[in-house]
């Protein structure tokens, strides 16, 4: 019964680090991608080819590689913590 219980709280948290990490990482994309568009305004710039280019952006995250690699929170602590409890046993 203490297994299921670690099995489960363990992946409450890691499911709440992942949100958390996922949204800071997806914030961080998205403060580079407003920064970038300061930096080199077109003239003829409207609010819409803003949003685009931000969103094109965007959806160049999320089927990207960094989104993918957060994932491994719920790889590599379950690993960790299994290799600790091998070798203390």
């Amino acid at each position: 019964m203490q297994f299921v219980r670690l099995v489960v709280f363990g992946f409450l948290i890691l499911s709440v680090l992942y949100l958390c990490i996922s949204l800071y990482s997806r914030s961080v994309r998205r403060e580079k991608l407003e920064d970038e568009w300061d930096a080199k305004v077109p003239e003829d710039a409207t609010p819409d080819m803003r949003a685009n280019f931000i969103a094109s952006g965007m959806a160049v995250y999320e089927s990207g590689l960094r989104k993918k690699l957060i994932l491994l929170v719920f790889v590599v602590p379950p690993l960790v913590i299994s290799t600790i409890i091998y070798f203390i046993n």
